[in-house]
């Protein structure tokens, strides 16, 4: 049992990625997903991938995996039946929500998307506790009870509980789980006391909706995956990417699948971060785009960017994630003509059913991917050649469906294509980087996924980013990650202290009380004390504000001396990069207190080159369209796996890899270093 593979399912492709944990050696390949049946694609990925490398799957010792399940329930509202328990009178929160509309929506028509769950399916009951946790009025049983028997007459598959202040004190929803699970023996139940014990009723009861939206969802899906696995003569040692950058056991995935929302984009940062520290940087923004999506993140000194404010089709996510962004630009971007003659492309997507024109599946409406390979930056020859692709039919749907209405060429309006996708990504560059308080100019971009490096190196140009690293395997990027992750769990407890007075001990009290149960939950997943890590933070504010920013602990034990100064002066660090100015005059208030539990796991290596003789890697020239150099230039191809360290080539060129295609423009730089990675510098030549 010498071997481990990575299974990132996305919305078109199925990446696997094999190493052999002692040399080192690894394969990658890409299947095409199976929307309908996903567990089809994930076994079709992982026999792909044994079979190139002639391994037996009773040879892997661990199986890690990162799913959009959750991510496509909710953007397709394709979750369960649920039902949701509430106190009486707060029938309306998810309704109400939050007084604030996208930062892209139009205030004056944007209208409050659909909640997973309807006011009808909200019960009410009778019962109380106060803010500090105590009960102020008990519980009623024959409300909870009328509630079950109500859910049970809608045949609801699960139900979430959600009461006031349960982060103080879990007892009340504990005791509505009792009844509930009396009454509805077959029904999956959830409490927020569980899922996010934080407070702000909105974003914990979101939560909690969220996961019992998707529990049924992922008990079938996990419960096939292991089943699968087990007929293939795979050992049952699976790890799930989780959106904080940490995988977790597939049990725990299952009763908590609202941690799994961004598990695929989470295993791209991670894999981007390992190959940026090959490079000898920690600086990274770095872009995944995939056939469906776009997801843009950044790495500061080495350190993940996190968030407990995310969001997921349109609702509040508050459960700890890498800080993705993403956008509805990737390879199956569909390109249109709207009635008042814009062309717009994406978010929509042709997805792997039916996929691009250019599949030959019986898409009809021109994609990004059409529009490459129309522009000869990619070759009618997919994944190695197991895809053939249709020129022809491309260009013919850019010229029908997007040419003619515009009275444009065919080669400008593939250009068109290109470039309104590049401008939407570059918004989000700036999003992640310029509007946090960074500096482009003092980062690399990273760009992987099966279409990144198509369009890594412009980004850059757009960006003013100085320099691009296209790792090796970039299309499976994503895939590599997971083998480069940890066990990770977050553990949270609310305080709302403010000063001038600080009771210390409290603060040290909790932080042991979380470290206790952080320790606890890793020995449950089976990690050895020495490979145990407790990392502590808050959620910090100024005194009255309504938001709070998360900063980190950084003394390796507890001082009660100074703990309060220490967090202090991270908040005004951090409040002063995001906004320019921090009022070290005012108070500030702790309001939760934060333990993460990391699990370490063993670091698979990074790949070396293979110690065969070197072959030259030009393999032919053919015209590639480059509009801002004149338009059809003769342009050398070649093949990136036959590039040693050292390697050098100025632009225009095409390299191809198995996973995906490197475009390199006119009067652009780029050569190979010791670990693999392509590294072009922006308007410098390389020495």
């Amino acid at each position: 049992m010498n071997y481990a593979v990575s299974i990132d399912v996305g919305g078109t492709f199925s990446d696997a990625f094999l190493i052999n944990l002692q040399t080192g050696q690894n394969w990658c390949a890409k299947s095409p997903t199976t929307p309908s049946e996903p567990i089809v694609g994930f076994m079709n990925a992982i026999t792909k991938v044994l079979g190139m490398a002639g391994v037996d799957p009773g040879d892997l010792r661990h199986v890690f995996h990162a799913t959009t399940l959750i991510t496509n329930a909710l953007l397709e509202h394709k979750g369960a039946s649920i039902g949701l328990v509430t106190n009486r009178g707060f029938r309306h929160i998810l309704e109400i929500g939050r007084h604030d509309a996208p930062r892209t929506a139009n205030i004056y028509s944007w209208i409050k998307p659909q909640r997973p769950v309807e006011p009808f399916m909200i019960r009410e009951i009778s019962g109380r506790l106060r803010a500090d946790g105590t009960e102020r009025e008990p519980l009623s049983e024959t409300d909870v009870r009328a509630a079950a028997r109500f859910f049970r007459e809608q045949k609801v598959e699960s139900v979430a509980v959600a009461l006031l202040h349960s982060y103080r004190n879990p007892d009340h929803e504990h005791q509505v789980l009792e009844w509930l699970a009396d009454e509805l023996p077959d029904t999956y139940l959830c409490a927020s006391a569980d899922i996010l014990p934080v407070f702000r009723e909105y974003e914990r009861s979101m939560a909690t909706v969220i996961n019992a939206y998707s529990i049924p969802r992922a008990y079938k899906y996990f419960e096939s995956l292991k089943q699968s696995l087990t007929e293939a003569g795979i050992v049952d040692s699976v790890f799930i990417m989780k959106s904080n950058g940490g995988v977790c056991s597939v049990e725990a995935a299952k009763e908590q699948p609202v941690y799994l929302a961004l598990s695929g984009p989470a295993g791209g940062v991670i894999g981007a971060k390992r190959y940026g520290e090959e490079a000898g940087t920690g600086n990274l923004i770095t872009i995944d785009i995939g056939g469906t999506s776009a997801d843009i993140s950044l790495i500061a000194d080495g350190r993940l960017e996190t968030t407990v404010e995310g969001e997921i089709a349109e609702f509040p996510l508050s459960v700890p994630m890498v800080d993705v962004h993403t956008i509805g630009s990737g390879g199956g971007s569909i390109a249109r003509v709207t009635e008042t003659g814009s062309l717009t492309v994406g978010p929509e997507s042709a997805g792997a059913e039916p996929g691009p024109v250019c599949y030959g599946r019986g898409g009809t409406e021109p994609t990004v991917t059409d529009a490459h390979l129309a522009l000869g930056r990619i070759t009618d020859q997919l994944l190695g050649g197991e895809m053939k692709l249709d020129v022809e039919a491309a260009r013919s749907a850019i010229i029908e469906k997007i040419a003619k209405p515009l009275n444009l060429s065919m080669e400008e309006a593939a250009e068109g294509i290109l470039t309104i996708m590049n401008n939407d990504m570059m918004g989000m560059l700036r999003l992640v980087s310029v509007e946090k308080g960074h500096d482009p100019k003092k980062f690399s971009l990273m760009p992987f996924g099966g279409a990144g490096s198509l369009h890594g190196v412009e980004l850059a140009q757009l960006t003013q980013i100085p320099q691009v690293i296209i790792p090796p395997g970039s299309g499976v990027l994503s895939a590599f990650g997971l083998l480069q992750t940890d066990v990770k769990q977050e553990f949270s407890q609310i305080v709302n202290m403010t000063g001038p007075d600080w009771n210390t001990n409290n603060i040290v009290e909790a932080y042991e009380r979380l470290t206790a149960s952080a320790k606890a939950w890793l020995e449950a997943e089976s990690i050895a004390p020495e490979a145990m890590e407790f990392i502590r933070s808050a959620d910090i504010r100024y005194a009255e504000q309504g938001f709070e920013l998360t900063v980190e602990y950084e003394q390796d034990t507890v001082d009660r001396q100074a703990i309060v100064h220490d967090l202090a002066e991270a908040f005004h660090r951090k409040h002063e990069q995001l906004y320019t100015y921090s009022l070290r005059e005012n108070g500030i208030e702790i309001v939760t207190l934060r333990v993460t539990a990391v699990g370490k796991l063993p670091r698979f290596p990074v790949s070396g080159f293979a110690e065969d003789e070197a072959q030259d890697p030009y393999l032919h020239s053919a015209h590639v369209h480059f509009q801002k150099s004149g338009g059809w230039i003769d342009t050398p191809f070649y093949q990136r796996e036959r590039m040693r360290p050292g390697y050098e080539l100025t632009g225009p060129a095409i390299i191809l890899q198995s996973d995906s295609t490197l475009v390199l423009p006119p009067e652009t730089h780029g050569r190979v270093d010791g670990a693999g990675n392509f590294i072009v510098r922006i308007n410098d030549q390389l020495s």
